[in-house]
């Protein structure tokens, strides 16, 4: 035998993931291993001798590296004579400073890092994070690609996700020759959108640096580095020449910051037997050694094996805490598919999203997830709604801004006609009119009319060979009449001869001005402190473009002739076959339609016919002092010669009630309003009368609706409302009458 519950479960999404038990010999354990080292640190003199389990004879590069560059030895002895539970409790303490526990990391090792951090329950975590993080506001981070490599569609994409708000974009490309033509998509784009946006693109490292040294590009995150020796050994690599990749970008006023992440190491069979989080803490130990400002880490594209332990998201969420904590911009993965699970996705991002990290994500993608050659993202231009709506739910500032449709086609459409200008003046292949509306309007690439892409691929060679510059782009867009955007990416050149943007957490905001941790620092001290979502950002953000004036959810309707008539005082009936229909205060005057739509005096009309069909005969009542529904039908009840009523209230919500029960019991509720039908009013008016009748009455078949309330409950509240406002205190009830014209159009 199988449980059909069991079974259907079983076809969910989430039954497409393995669940894995922890295996520590292969890495597969998220944090605290068995096999961790113990913290340790010794000296001679200034000469480590010992650290975290190994003489410094068995030191691998590593260690080596971290040893040499990563560690204040004049606060060391300090820092590690802490136990592992007070450092902890600093962390979330909010009586202690950032800056002091920034401090304190330097003189702590991988192991101790993983440790302390491992102690930290996932909401002290948050609040560690939102702590530590280096600059005052959270930002995000875009990406921006498509599979056609549509020049068009990158720009009006980049140009989109500019003006939503994100400080910086990626693209990457299929084809690495590509590379010259998307970066120049994207630096059009983006500057269209909104100036001062930094841009990159995802390719090998030396064409990337060219890309960069050119100012086609503004910013770097390929520099990966890992937690054993082994895996850096695969990559042809060491920490120190990842260090010298690094000096180089920032020589030439390029941002740079390096990726690493959680189950790197496991994923390549190199993970020797330790955690997930040590070898973690071991690659930010060589990312801050080397000199950079900031990390992507987050666990990245191996988040699904991540996910597959217990306590991965924990251990996600522990490497963006212990990021931060080493003075590092954190961009906080969220990028790559993290499950087939809408719940999980989101259990996931809660992490980054409510605490705040430098970039939210490490590329949202801006485009429906079949054009994000990432290899898909966890959220992409279908989930935007959903993003704006949880900012607006939590008041927090993830990083992304409503805006509405018509902003949102001119900038598409501005953007693509400045990269064909651009690729017009430049003798590029010719973007059409054609591509210029596609990218428009279009949702994917397969809107977009098909190009030569061998006719690209010998142009970006010939782009490159040419030596063009951001400035020739600039000079290009101003010949051809796009001033503004000329002056944006002219604005990304001196920009890049300044390079205030290498700054920790740098971002530059629409008026060219720098924010970073240098000039605009977290300065989270507990509750009222640090950046706070109010004033006018608050508004921007709440304002959704489908957000909607309450007053707009419920119709207002003008009748020459009213729904019903009211005739005097009802009293209490005599006749044994009378059923009362009792409707609400507001009941066909101020409001004139149930949930579903249906106009009272059908209503009416439907509960009556039943009533007759029956056998019984129907009597109108309107109930003035009370609203609830419960109320009404009792009341009417003991209105009604056969002691049965049929109470209805203005938004449709019903009950057949007996006057011998107490308000609140009745003899059938009807509360699913929304699906209810005219043949659902006449099927109560039947069954009303069978009680009245003293038949045997099987209850009214019921409809459930699992998402009327989620749908519905505004419009329930505001009609409800309504019906409130009408009641008068104490007012006896009177009799009603449908008008002629009414009963007989029915």
């Amino acid at each position: 035998m199988r449980s059909k519950r069991f079974a259907a479960r079983a076809r969910r999404e989430l039954a497409l993931e393995p669940l894995v038990s922890p295996l520590p010999e292969l890495g597969l354990v998220a944090a605290n291993g068995p096999n961790d080292p113990e913290p340790e640190l010794a000296l001679d003199g200034e000469r480590v001798v010992r650290m975290d389990g190994r003489d410094a004879e068995e030191f691998d590069v590593i260690d080596r590296f971290v040893v040499a560059h990563g560690l204040d030895l004049g606060i060391a002895e300090e820092a590690m004579a802490l136990e592992d539970v007070e450092i902890a409790r600093r962390l979330v303490d909010i009586d202690v400073p950032r800056a002091e526990l920034v401090r304190l990391s330097r003189g702590l090792t991988p192991a101790k890092l993983a440790r302390v951090v491992g102690l930290l329950e996932p909401v002290e975590l948050m609040l560690a994070l939102a702590k530590l993080r280096a600059r005052r506001a959270p930002a995000n981070q875009a990406h921006v690609t498509n599979l056609a490599e549509s020049p068009a569609l990158l720009a009006a994409d980049a140009a989109e996700a500019a003006r939503r708000g994100f400080a910086e974009m990626e693209t990457t490309v299929g084809v690495a020759r590509y590379a010259p033509l998307n970066a120049l998509a994207l630096l059009i784009g983006s500057q269209a959108g909104r100036p001062g946006v930094m841009t990159q693109c995802a390719v090998e490292e030396k064409r990337n640096l060219e890309l960069a040294i050119r100012g086609l590009v503004t910013y770097a995150e390929t520099l990966s580095v890992y937690g054993t020796e082994p895996v850096f050994v695969d990559g042809d690599d060491t920490p120190w020449s990842k260090a010298f990749l690094g000096a180089a970008y920032a020589s030439r006023g390029v941002k740079v910051r390096f990726t690493s992440g959680t189950g790197s190491e496991a994923l390549m069979g190199h993970a020797q037997g330790y955690s997930m989080l040590y070898l973690e803490a071991r690659c930010l130990a060589v990312v801050r050694a080397a000199g950079s400002q900031g990390v992507q880490n987050g666990s990245i594209s191996v988040v699904a094996l991540v996910l597959s332990l217990p306590g991965g998201v924990r251990a996600i969420l522990g490497e963006n805490v212990l990021a931060a904590w080493l003075d590092l911009e954190v961009a906080s993965g969220n990028d790559a598919i993290a499950s087939h699970s809408e719940i999980r996705k989101t259990a996931k991002l809660m992490g980054q999203f409510l605490p705040g990290t430098d970039f939210v994500t490490s590329g949202y993608s801006v485009m429906p997830r079949r054009d994000n050659t990432f290899g898909g993202g966890n959220y992409d231009a279908d989930d935007l709604d959903e993003w704006l709506t949880i900012q607006r739910d939590w008041q927090v500032d993830a990083g992304i801004e409503p805006v509405a449709e018509d902003e949102i086609l001119r900038v598409r459409e501005r953007a693509a006609r400045a990269a064909q200008a651009v690729f017009a003046e430049l003798g590029l292949p010719p973007i059409s009119d054609e591509e210029v509306a596609a990218a428009t309007t279009g949702y994917d690439s397969n809107d977009m009319p098909p190009r030569d892409r061998a006719a690209d691929v010998e142009a970006a060679d010939e782009l490159l060979a040419r030596g063009v510059s951001g400035l020739d782009v600039a000079l290009a867009l101003d010949r051809r009449g796009f001033a503004d955007v000329a002056a944006a990416v002219l604005g990304m050149q001196r920009q890049r001869v300044a390079a205030d943007y290498l700054q920790t957490a740098a971002v530059i905001d629409e008026h060219g001005l720098v924010r970073s941790a240098v000039n605009d620092p977290n300065d989270y001290a507990g509750p009222g402190t640090g950046y706070r979502l109010d004033g006018a950002r608050w508004e921007l953000l709440q304002s959704l473009p489908q957000v909607v004036a309450p007053d707009a959810l419920v119709d207002e309707e003008d009748a020459a002739e009213p729904l019903v008539r009211e005739r005097g005082e009802a009293g209490v009936g005599d006749d044994p076959s009378e059923v009362v229909v009792a409707v609400g205060p507001a009941f066909g005057k101020t409001l004139r339609r149930t949930i579903a739509g249906l106009d009272h005096g059908e209503v009416l009309h439907a509960v009556c016919e039943g009533i007759r069909e029956g056998g019984a005969v129907p009597r109108l009542v309107r109930i003035r002092r009370v609203a609830d529904v419960a109320f009404i039908g009792h009341d009417g009840a003991r209105l009604s010669g056969s002691g049965v009523a049929v109470g209805v209230q203005s938004k449709g919500t019903a009950v057949i009630h007996r006057a011998d029960l107490e308000p609140l019991d009745n003899l059938e509720l009807f509360g699913m309003a929304p699906l209810y039908t005219l043949e659902s009013y006449r099927a109560m008016g039947r069954n009303a009368a069978g009680y009245a009748l003293g038949r045997r009455v099987g209850p009214v078949p019921t409809e459930l609706d699992n998402f009327a309330r989620a749908k519905l409950i505004v419009r329930t509240t505001l009609l409800h409302a309504r019906e409130t406002k009408a009641v008068v205190a104490e007012a006896p009830p009177v009799e009603l009458e449908l008008p002629a014209s009414v009963a007989s159009a029915q």
